[in-house]
């Protein structure tokens, strides 16, 4: 009796747990299906995020204008494509039987053995003559090109060839012929380029045709860029990649300011956002000159240029001021007859200013043989401006060293120097360098030699060396200089 009724108790727990459970089930699902409920509500009464008109309008305005832009200039972008043909002998692989299989090569066949090479590159259709179209690019993407093929934005290919190739700015043109109508690139201003304008970059980075990025011009003025080159580069953060070499880098007009060139890039070379273009008003000169000769001819000043430390700037009263210093003169050079001398600071060339000496480098290079050109330099702490009439660069002459005058770079000692260098209890001006085949090497100075004079008078410092070197109006010049514990004396130069 006791166990059935236990077993009645048992039941009723049993029924009662489950009831428990069924209500909870029922009260959860109730609650789920009104917390859903009410989020669905409060969803449907919240207010919709609205873009303001005027917002909207600006930011239309300006899609509808890299719309145009980029309708305006891609047809007048186009790929490049190269191969460069090398011929040279096979190699030998020890343990293969060539010969018994093939039999041996002859020597036509060595010396003819083909190893091709693939390049891509962009280029900007500037010129057209009748059915002839000119492409304006980079030297170093047809730079040993055997084979120069075209690619339109339509995708149709045309043959080319080279026109002419300029290596100091790194530029070049081609030439391709065709019935089909191409629109000529418009080129713009760079002069009035300006940091923060808009900048949009049209190409075939890595080969993918007719490609358009956008950015802002980061920096104007840069120097530096790949070895010889005399450009001052836009930098800008349109993304740029092998294969931009030679676009169009244009303005929000569509205008083209620039050609893009090299990229700086810590990745193996993948674009981050720092590309750089020659100003497109250092070209339109060359355009003329690709076409009517295939050459380029620049004018030359016959000095020597360097960057010049502050201890220099310093020591000669220029520090904080930009310019070029000119270390050097080539004698019987136009700057020589025109009353340049070593130790000038040139500031200025008709009347336009000189920031630094690949600065001066380019606007010398920019004058015509024949051409007077006004410069204005510092020289013993004051301004004048003298006239040179510009000769034609000749490369024969300019590594001429035995004109080169004097032929040494100077520094002038101060105690850290003294301190660095252990010559605590030195004088005169320090010789880093001395030039072969130069006056200075002839007559027998030396690296580490210490001017203390000229033709026996003293000299002490930077302004002091130049002016004695300049005003000596006798045709002799020797130096005075300490050699270890020794006080010599130079041969003479007779100039």
């Amino acid at each position: 009796m006791a166990q059935k009724l236990s077993l009645n108790k048992l039941l009723i727990f049993n029924l009662v747990l489950i009831g428990v459970i069924f209500g909870s089930s029922v009260t959860f699902l109730s609650f789920s299906c009104s917390t859903l409920q009410s989020q669905r509500t409060a969803r449907a009464e919240a207010p919709s995020v609205i873009i303001p008109e005027d917002a909207l309008a600006v930011a239309e305005s300006l899609q509808s204008a890299f719309h145009a832009v980029a309708d305006k200039v891609l047809s007048s972008v186009v790929e490049i494509d190269t191969v460069s043909i090398q011929r040279r002998p096979s190699q030998n692989f020890n343990g293969i039987p060539w010969d018994f299989f093939f039999g041996p090569n002859t020597e036509e066949q060595e010396r003819n053995r083909e190893f091709r090479s693939q390049g891509v590159g962009s280029g900007i259709v500037v010129r057209r003559d009748g059915d002839t179209y000119y492409v304006l690019t980079n030297n170093h993407v047809i730079t040993g090109a055997s084979e120069i093929e075209i690619s339109s934005n339509e995708r149709k290919r045309y043959s080319a060839e080279l026109v002419g190739y300029d290596e100091r700015k790194d530029l070049a043109m081609i030439k391709f012929t065709t019935k089909d109508v191409f629109p000529l690139a418009t080129l713009g201003d760079s002069d009035s380029v300006r940091i923060g304008d808009w900048a949009i970059a049209v190409g075939n980075p890595l080969g993918y045709l007719s490609s358009v990025t956008m950015g802002i011009i980061s920096a104007v003025g840069r120097e530096g860029g790949p070895a010889g080159n005399i450009n001052d580069f836009i930098q800008t953060d349109a993304s740029i990649n092998q294969g931009n070499s030679g676009g169009a880098l244009v303005n929000i007009k569509g205008e083209v300011i620039a050609i893009n060139t090299w990229i700086a890039s810590s990745t193996g070379g993948g674009s981050v956002g720092l590309g750089f273009a020659i100003p497109i008003n250092n070209a339109k000169r060359l355009i003329d000159e690709f076409i009517t000769t295939g050459q380029i001819s620049y004018g030359w000043l016959g000095v020597s240029l360097i960057e010049a430390d502050r201890e220099i700037l310093q020591a000669l009263g220029v520090e904080g001021k930009r310019g070029a210093f000119a270390s050097q003169v080539f004698l019987n050079s136009p700057a020589y007859k025109g009353g340049i001398r070593p130790g000038d600071f040139i500031t200025h060339v008709n009347g336009k200013e000189v920031r630094s000496p690949t600065s001066l480098t380019l606007a010398v290079g920019e004058l015509r043989a024949g051409e007077q050109a006004q410069f204005t330099l510092i020289r013993g702490g004051e301004s004048r401006t003298v006239t040179v009439r510009i000769e034609a660069r000749n490369e024969e002459v300019m590594t001429d060293n035995k004109n080169l005058w004097p032929g040494i770079y100077l520094i002038p000692l101060t105690e850290a120097m003294k301190a660095d260098l252990e010559l605590e209890n030195s004088k005169g001006l320090y010789v880093v360098q001395v030039y072969p085949e130069t006056p200075a090497a002839i007559i027998g100075l030396q690296r580490g030699d210490q001017i203390i004079g000229i033709n026996g008078k003293t000299v002490s410092d930077l302004p002091s060396f130049y002016q004695m070197l300049n005003s000596e109006t006798t045709s002799e010049l020797s130096f005075s200089i300490i050699r270890g514990n020794s006080e010599l004396e130079t041969l003479k130069f007779k100039r």
